[in-house]
């Protein structure tokens, strides 16, 4: 009898802690799929034709879970409502149809057509941490620097903005530096030929 009610408490531990793996396994997860989608879709409202679209493999991951008699098996039902439920996460859009973000979208819009024509001289490139930065000076007319770091400063705060706002807007504020990451390597992915990204270590490189 003993033995039996050891080996059952054994049994309901075990699937406590796999039903609680799966929903912290859910609270955390990152889409980085439909973050690279909404990144696509912000970018090319932004940049209109003049980037490079980019397309990159959709990867999905599960959780596969067995069970050995009836405890493990009503783990295994809990599992099975609660995995498919990250995947359809996984699948789904990110929220960037805020206020907040359509008037940050707007906003870099428009100021696009300013800087255009430093990201074909080279004067200003992309960062790795998905800002823009002014490379090369030299390439800015005197007269038009005070503008250009100008036009560069007010396009970080709204790109530095659009990210935090795409986080919290979605329920997950720790999010954040995520949504940059993917967003850095978007921009750096459908920048047009000529222009300037920063790789991963820092160094520039032209497209």
């Amino acid at each position: 009898m003993r033995s039996a009610s050891y080996k059952a408490a054994t049994l309901l531990c075990l699937a406590s802690c796999l039903v609680v793996a799966a929903c912290v396994t859910i609270n955390v997860y990152f889409p980085a799929a439909a973050a690279e989608k909404a990144a696509d879709k912000i970018i090319d409202d932004v940049w209109g034709s003049d980037g490079q679209p980019a397309k990159k493999d959709d990867k999905r991951s599960s959780l596969p879970v067995q069970a050995s008699d009836q405890l493990l098996a009503a783990a295994h039902s809990v599992l099975n409502l609660l995995v498919p439920a990250a995947e359809a996460a996984q699948g789904a859009d990110l929220n960037v149809a805020t206020p907040a973000v359509r008037q940050l979208t707007q906003s870099m819009e428009e100021r696009h057509a300013k800087l255009k024509k430093y990201y074909d001289s080279g004067a200003v490139g992309l960062t790795r941490d998905g800002l823009v930065e002014i490379r090369d000076q030299n390439l800015v007319p005197l007269p038009e620097r005070n503008a250009t770091r100008k036009l560069v400063a007010d396009e970080n705060a709204d790109r530095a903005n659009l990210y935090r706002e795409i986080a919290t807007a979605n329920g997950h504020p720790e999010w954040e530096m995520d949504i940059r990451t993917t967003f850095a390597e978007r921009w750096a992915s459908k920048a047009a030929p000529g222009w300037f990204y920063q790789d991963k270590d820092g160094n520039w490189k032209q497209k």
